[in-house]
């Protein structure tokens, strides 16, 4: 039988949540061999790639592991630029990835599909993904979060005619500091909305507007800008496109919310749904653009539309009883914050609403972002926002105070808190009858586990 010379590709920073996808999608690709270094890797990582057999046996950098024989070494956004196995590649002229740029790599002859946007890339992207997989149309894909049915975040085959990625506009590599989306190149564009983030990046709103009017000028050739109307930025940046692209609205579609039920009306059709919120109707209608362009009948769209229950950390429904939900969700910028209370209250107009955010990011925790977040808890009846001293101390910021949040978010009820314990205790002590909870935050309000948490207080 004649040997096969597998392709082997090394991983600096495999733990991060895109980059241990990735090593496991390639690992399960026929031919490859797949190796990697970190110097910390964490849950749900660490249980992965150990039950793949690709968690380092030993934590660290180790520049011994860089040989001449591999193909291809992928560089993480964790590791830094001194990093000694990327010197070690550099030196011995290995080609040298950024996650995006591999990405690529391995979607150019393929129809490429890449979501941007300040909020909404994760559920937009997989709303087009839960459809096309029903439909039995295989499609290579990157997402932002687990998604039911989907092993995998990153998915990259042989027989898929079609890439679609979600596109993030944080940097692509510690040596390459181009956002991520401005790598893909995409055939297929939606961008969702703009809102100011990652100040530590794009210091300045207009730095970061031009982030997405790059994007838009790198589609490739007679390709489409699907985009949402009702953000004068993304009309501004679509009525500039070359003329060989298409620019292609979509907006809020007609809805009713009736005994905590959403129900979209679309022509003459009334499709309940299990997401709700004005922001998932919006990414529905962008995903529905970006699903007939690629050949689905609207009737498959919306049939199956109605069964998606939505993606990990996206209004997630943690616990419930008769008289009260609880939802975890991953918003933390003012815009994803404002939306997601919205949403929520919206959709439960009779029950009060407890609404718990975290501080967390890097512009959430910079002094001078924090007057973007003012009003954007005021639909809630309850509001508590918490920060870790701690972790600022670690991001190397100025320090904030408790008094100079609360006058940031602008309401006098809300409620400031720097210890986890204190926090939990205040929650611990609502009665939660005909209340609802939201717990919102990147992190984990400093180790909780917010799935049994939830759970505890809505008994």
């Amino acid at each position: 039988m004649q040997q096969i010379n597998k392709k082997k590709v090394h991983f600096i920073a495999i733990g991060g949540a895109a980059m241990h996808n990735l090593a496991l999608a390639l690992n399960t690709k026929e031919g490859y061999e797949i190796s990697g270094s970190d110097d910390e890797v964490f849950e749900p990582s660490r249980s992965r790639l150990q039950k793949a057999g690709l968690l380092p046996t030993s934590f660290g950098w180790f520049p011994e592991k860089i040989t001449a024989d591999l193909n291809a070494v992928i560089l993480g956004m964790h590791a830094r630029i001194d990093n000694p196995e990327l010197l070690k590649a550099k030196e011995l002229g290995i080609k040298v990835y950024s996650f995006p740029e591999y990405l690529y790599q391995q979607t150019h002859n393929k129809t490429r599909v890449v979501i941007g946007g300040s909020h909404g890339k994760t559920s937009t992207t997989a709303m087009i993904l839960f459809v096309l997989r029903r439909l039995n149309i295989p499609v290579d894909y990157m997402v932002g979060a687990q998604i039911e049915g989907f092993e995998n975040m990153v998915n990259l085959s042989d027989e898929a005619r079609i890439a679609v990625f979600e596109g993030d506009e944080y940097l692509t590599s510690p040596i390459d500091l181009r956002p991520k989306f401005h790598v893909y190149h995409p055939h297929i564009a939606l961008l969702t909305g703009i809102a100011w983030d990652h100040i530590n990046v794009f210091p300045t709103f207009d730095n970061y507007v031009e982030q997405f009017r790059i994007f838009s000028q790198l589609i490739e050739k007679e390709g489409k800008l699907i985009y949402y109307e009702g953000d004068e930025n993304l009309c501004d940046i679509a009525s500039k496109v070359r003329v060989d692209v298409v620019a292609m609205p979509y907006n809020t579609p007609s809805y009713s919310v009736k005994n905590g039920i959403t129900t979209m009306s679309y022509h003459e059709q009334q499709i309940p749904l299990q997401i709700f919120g004005e922001h998932n109707l919006q990414n529905l209608m962008g995903a529905f653009a970006v699903c007939t362009q690629l050949g689905v009948k609207e009737t498959d769209f919306f049939r199956i539309i109605a069964d998606f229950g939505g993606a990990a950390n996206r209004l997630q429904k943690v616990a419930e009883n008769n008289c009260s939900v609880a939802y975890k969700d991953f918003a933390h910028s003012p815009s994803k914050l404002k939306a997601t209370v919205k949403a929520v209250k919206t959709q439960f107009p009779d029950r009060k609403l407890v609404a718990c955010m975290e501080l967390h990011t890097f512009s959430s925790l910079t002094k001078e972002f924090l007057p973007e977040y003012k009003d954007s808890m005021k639909d809630a009846d309850i509001a508590f926002v918490y920060f870790n001293p701690e972790v600022i101390e670690h991001k190397q910021l100025d320090t904030i105070t408790e008094k100079q949040v609360a006058a940031a978010f602008g309401d006098k009820s809300l409620k400031v808190f720097t210890d986890t314990n204190k926090l939990q205790a205040e929650l611990k002590s609502i009665d939660y009858t005909n209340k609802n909870l939201l717990l919102m935050t990147s992190g984990n309000f400093s180790g909780v586990d917010l799935i049994q948490f939830a759970n505890e207080l809505i008994k």
